[in-house]
């Protein structure tokens, strides 16, 4: 799938929620209180961040595209502090005041990079909303061509249903960030976007991808969907549609530093890029690209449109990445369905280095997709000896992921690829080094279907055994 990035500043959309504002204490911490055992903060930093559906609003508005934002806040200081960070990110505010509920604030004490604790305050709604909102909604919508609702349980959703019908009516698609175990509730919207945490409490376990799958259509036709969308953390997402054959995204390789707000930029990026007339697919994978940059981040944090451009140039394809083995087969059919031909490698690929380089190099060359699998750290125990691997697997595939050769890296816990390839029947096995073509593990078995088995050579004087000696050798 080639990405390709939207024009963002012409979409238009709404989003209906929950407001939050996230503040941020920062200092350093030198000493133990001695009155309790607990760090002593000197709070040097105060910062305040939009937060729930003001996050998504703001994210909305960081890729260029307008935004109007419709939620609840107390008469106090923070929701004004909310509205007021809101409007000079140019986003439209239709606030609705409550007087006997405060602004939802979460207060989070960080020192050295590290959150100590957060305080909540914030009190359940004691009134029925949902005509204050909706009459608030209805004059928007004629304006929009997506609308979010993002729902974090504390009430400004009490009446879901109205919203959907309303935007059914002016034909605008209804994205929804759901919220507990009742998802009935959002019965009827274009695209729910649970976690797998969240899939999995409202439909029951999925022990494999052909559960997950299963039981999403099913929740399709229950609730008169067109899509879900699983985001499902180190495992990337899964677009299940009621008409179209599932996709799935994988997790892009990098440090997960804070994961708050992930979800928040996910759906954002999602209604921008639908907004602007995006594919869903293309929306899909350009949310996932965004997600990746997200985790990276502390705190809630917006995404803006150079970041992500320059990182879906970085990417070169969404489809590309770490995946288990029942996603890389997934990914097969949908590769081959294109007529695209398979190539498969395999090895240690311990510490990386300029002939591993120019072998992937040249095994993608030999077709149009490549599937690396490398050996589990057992494995690699087992064949090469004690203190081996130098890297461990989680580090070796996510190095590998990064090149551009590379479509789909996994691991194998055998000392040989023969089950894999018993699995992926690749149209062409490589292999480096110094093999003769009858010598190459699971050889006879792809040319019994018709495959090729092709050598090609590494580098000359480039290995990981002869680093590993030159460095024991220098450190003697």
């Amino acid at each position: 799938m080639k990405i390709h990035m939207p024009r963002f500043d012409q979409a238009q959309v709404l989003v209906v929620g929950d407001l939050m504002l996230d503040r941020y204490w920062h200092g350093p911490t030198s000493r133990i209180s001695p009155e309790a055992p607990v760090p002593v903060v000197k709070v040097e930093q105060h910062e305040d961040r939009p937060g729930g559906a003001a996050n998504v609003a703001l994210n909305i508005t960081a890729l260029g595209s307008g935004v109007s934002l419709v939620g609840l806040v107390g008469d106090d200081e923070a929701g004004q502090a909310l509205e007021k960070q809101l409007s000079s990110a140019r986003v439209n505010c239709e606030f609705s005041l409550t007087k006997a509920e405060p602004t939802i604030t979460k207060l989070r004490v960080i020192s050295r990079h590290q959150q100590l604790i957060r305080l909540d305050f914030e009190e359940p709604f004691s009134n029925d909303y949902g005509d204050q909102i909706a009459a608030s909604v209805t004059p928007l919508l004629d304006n929009v061509g997506v609308l979010v609702l993002s729902d974090y349980g504390k009430g400004t959703l009490s009446d879901c249903q109205a919203l959907i019908e309303q935007a059914k009516e002016h034909k605008v698609p209804v994205l929804v960030d759901p919220k507990g175990t009742d998802f009935s509730r959002y019965q009827g919207a274009t695209l729910l976007t649970p976690n797998l945490s969240e899939f999995e409490a409202v439909v029951g376990p999925c022990g494999s991808e052909e559960e997950l799958i299963s039981k999403g259509k099913a929740l399709l036709e229950e609730l008169q969907l067109e899509a879900l969308l699983v985001t499902r953390s180190e495992q990337g997402m899964t677009l299940i549609q009621a008409t179209q054959n599932e996709l799935h995204f994988p997790a892009r390789a990098r440090e997960v530093f804070d994961v708050t707000g992930a979800g928040d930029t996910v759906i954002s990026t999602l209604a921008s890029a639908l907004a602007a007339g995006e594919s869903l697919p293309n929306a899909v994978a350009l949310s996932n690209i965004a997600a990746s940059i997200v985790v990276g981040k502390l705190g809630t944090a917006a995404i803006s449109a150079p970041e992500l451009r320059r990182e879906v140039n970085k990417e070169q394809g969404a489809e590309q990445g770490v995946v288990t083995e029942e996603q890389l087969l997934i990914a097969l059919a949908d590769a081959r369905a294109a007529g695209e031909s398979i190539v498969f490698t395999n090895g240690c690929f311990d510490i990386l280095h300029a002939g591993h380089v120019g072998y992937l190099q040249q095994a993608k060359a030999q077709g149009d997709r490549l599937v690396l699998a490398i050996n589990s750290d057992e494995s690699v125990s087992r064949l090469k000896g004690p203190g081996r691997p130098i890297n461990p697997v989680e580090r070796r595939m996510a190095v590998l992921s990064g090149l551009e050769a590379v479509d789909w890296v996994l691991y194998f816990k055998e000392d040989t690829p023969e089950r894999l390839l018993e699995q992926v029947r690749p149209d062409v096995l490589v292999k480096g080094g110094d093999y003769g073509i009858e010598g190459v593990v699971g050889g006879e078995f792809v040319r019994s279907y018709g495959g090729e088995v092709r050598v090609l050579s590494f580098l000359d004087n480039c290995s990981t055994t002869a680093i590993v000696e030159k460095i024991q050798g220098d450190s003697e």
